[in-house]
């Protein structure tokens, strides 16, 4: 008997309705994932199915005692306690108990008294008597999986740390299912993986939103997408469900071609002369006021976003570089001893376990927090564009339009004037959402709206904070596709394993106390070296050791006097290298220069061409030097 079963459900909140005679069933064991694009209603049928929402027709069928526990998007306003508190809170009524005791003994481990002990000893006994200690111990496993301190506050955790408090309580409430809205947001990629793990061996149903296309090819048994209102379900895993709909899309775009020709034979029919009209078909033409009646209908699929990315000018050859770098809060590494260099062109993933450092080493790298100890030395010419995962540069009471035209009514995109209007289109808001306040978006379409805002400006250094949270497959995908040809340096924060591999073709790991591994690859070559690295132990007892007094290896090389000298001159050299190519550049930025340049311009191209190759070759000369000098 299915858990939940759904028939001919309707709801609207404007002119087009959100869900237009949909029907879904939710049976004992299923994993379903549910597609679709932003604001296509996928949080809105999670509502629905937790009976927060009704609709405005059809029939909700739920098995009697069925058990639901759901997470949302956002944390409920109003939320306070501690996070013990509203972990246990998911346990229905043994929770209060449960919450008392926890109390009590926090109190009496401050204040000692014959009273308080009495009282714990009464909760004790009543305890017992529910099977309330193994209630205990699972909230505490709980925490300690998902890095959860029992005593702090709630409100006064972070977003991403809430969202964990959120999960914790879904998952010890042991419902018969479990709805998760967006579950990978804001918890690191190890949490993932555990989360996993843990939803594979689960007994319950489980029905889950998500943008991570790893999470969801682990998981799914079932697919389901929202589209134009109506619910396509595939009884398959993510990856064949993908070819499916592709399938699908292709028949629809052949059905509908073949009805506009039709209609528009229809049409001209019509329009025909005198004769025509006096010896037409009248059934004919109350067909083709049918036809006309589906056209009028009919819901186009939604576009695909036209995402463009505004490149700036060259930035200089070295973009950062940290040579034994250190900074930690409270006498607690975050960084330690870190010597890397990001070059032009770099496309370098940051990742690592919620806390240890990634947003602090991305401010190392771009300058904004000086070193406690080493150095870090900053290239030239940088247009740096941040995308936030918190998206404070938003403005949540102004209108979309408003973030984006910051009070003007065109933006300048490659050299063009644009309306905003028109600009928006291109990343899916029609002007009646252009015109909406921000706070009403759905999270996909607030991080489409930063997109939108951060590409008016141009940039050769983009830093991307966790900035696949919320969106869309089809807009994911654009992404990556945008990031691919992107010329300039980028730097990622992100959890999203499957955008990693795509993307960056070099990873900074930050492994825990200070250590911060780099890595050739994205997610998956970082996985393979670090379980390589573990194997070395194991494999290093099982070969003989050599005999005593024979060196185990050669001797690493000195500089000699010679490449020390040179060694030292090199910082000096490129320094009037790049000082050279700064003044080159401000002369061709120069109207004035052109008007008596003539056959100049073309030497200074060269020159600039010449610079660029001889930086290079200084470039990997320090490099290699400096390798030799730490050996």
């Amino acid at each position: 008997m299915a858990l939940i079963s759904l028939q001919k459900i309707t709801l609207s909140f404007g002119a087009a309705p959100v869900f237009d005679g949909i029907s879904l069933q939710i049976e004992p064991g299923d994993r379903l994932c549910l597609m679709g694009r932003n604001g296509s209603g996928k949080s809105t049928l999670l509502k629905l199915l937790s009976g927060e929402l009704p609709p405005d027709s059809g029939d909700i069928h739920r098995q009697q005692g069925v058990k639901i526990a759901s997470l949302p998007q956002e944390a409920p306003p109003g939320l306070d306690g501690t996070v013990f508190d509203i972990v246990a809170a998911g346990m229905g009524d043994a929770a209060r108990l449960l919450t008392d005791y926890h109390n009590l003994a926090q109190h009496l481990a401050r204040e000692s008294s014959a009273r308080l002990l009495e009282e714990l000893e009464t909760l004790q006994h009543r305890l017992e008597e529910e099977g309330g200690w193994t209630l205990h111990q699972e909230v505490e496993r709980l925490l300690d999986s998902l890095s959860l301190p029992a005593e702090a506050a709630f409100s006064e955790l972070s977003g991403g740390t809430k969202r964990r408090v959120l999960l914790a309580r879904a998952l010890i409430a042991a419902p018969d299912l479990l709805i998760l809205d967006e579950p990978t947001n804001h918890i690191d990629i190890e949490t993932i993986g555990w989360l996993e793990e843990l939803l594979k061996k689960s007994s319950a149903a489980l029905v889950f939103v998500t943008h991570d296309r790893a999470f969801a090819r682990k998981l799914a048994t079932r697919v389901a997408e929202l589209d134009r209102g109506r619910l396509y379900a595939f009884t398959c895993g993510y990856d064949t469900f993908v070819e499916r709909r592709e399938a699908l899309l292709d028949a629809e775009i052949t059905r509908q071609a073949l009805f506009d020709k039709k209609l528009a034979a229809e049409e001209a029919w019509i329009r025909q002369g005198i004769k025509a009209r006096r010896t037409r078909n009248e059934g004919r033409v109350r067909a083709l006021k049918a036809l006309r009646e589906e056209y009028r209908q009919r819901r186009d699929r939604q576009g695909v976003a036209k995402l463009q990315l505004q490149e700036g000018g060259r930035s200089g050859a070295m973009v950062a570089e940290l040579e034994n770098v250190t900074f930690g809060y409270n006498d607690t590494p975050v960084i330690a001893g870190l010597s890397t260099t990001v070059m032009r062109g770099d496309r370098i993933g940051i990742i690592g376990a919620n806390g240890t450092g990634k947003t602090t080493l991305l401010r190392l790298i771009l300058g904004e927090l000086p070193p406690q100890s080493g150095e870090i030395r900053l290239g030239t010419r940088r247009e740096i564009l941040y995308f936030d995962q918190l998206r404070d540069q938003l403005d949540m009471n102004a209108t979309v339009q408003e973030n984006v035209g910051e009070g003007n009514d065109t933006v300048t995109i490659n050299g063009k004037q644009r309306h905003v209007i028109g600009y928006l289109q291109d990343f899916l808001f029609s002007p009646e959402r252009a015109r909406t306040p921000v706070h009403i978006l759905s999270g996909g379409e607030r991080n489409r709206l930063l997109l939108a805002k951060l590409f008016t400006k141009p940039a050769n250094l983009l830093v991307l904070d966790e900035p696949t949270n919320d969106l869309d497959a089809e807009t994911l995908e654009l992404l990556e596709d945008i990031l691919a040809e992107y010329s300039g340096t980028l730097l990622l924060v992100s959890h999203d394993r499957e955008f990693l591999n795509n993307v960056v073709s070099r990873t900074l790991a930050l492994e825990g106390n200070g250590r911060v591994s780099d890595n050739v690859g994205g997610y998956d070559d970082w996985l393979r070296t670090r379980e390589s690295l573990a194997e070395v132990p194991a494999a290093v007892k099982a070969v003989k050791q050599p005999e005593k007094g024979r060196p185990e290896k050669e001797k690493p090389r000195k500089l000699t006097f010679k490449e020390e000298r040179e060694l030292e001159t090199l910082p000096e050299k490129i320094a009037l290298l790049e000082a050279e190519q700064a003044a080159l550049h401000t002369r061709l930025a120069d109207p004035e220069f052109y008007k008596t340049a003539g056959a100049e311009i073309t030497v200074v191209n060269d020159r600039l061409g010449a610079l660029e190759t001889e930086l290079l070759v200084v470039y990997e000369r320090w490099e290699e030097l400096e390798t030799l000098r730490g050996q």
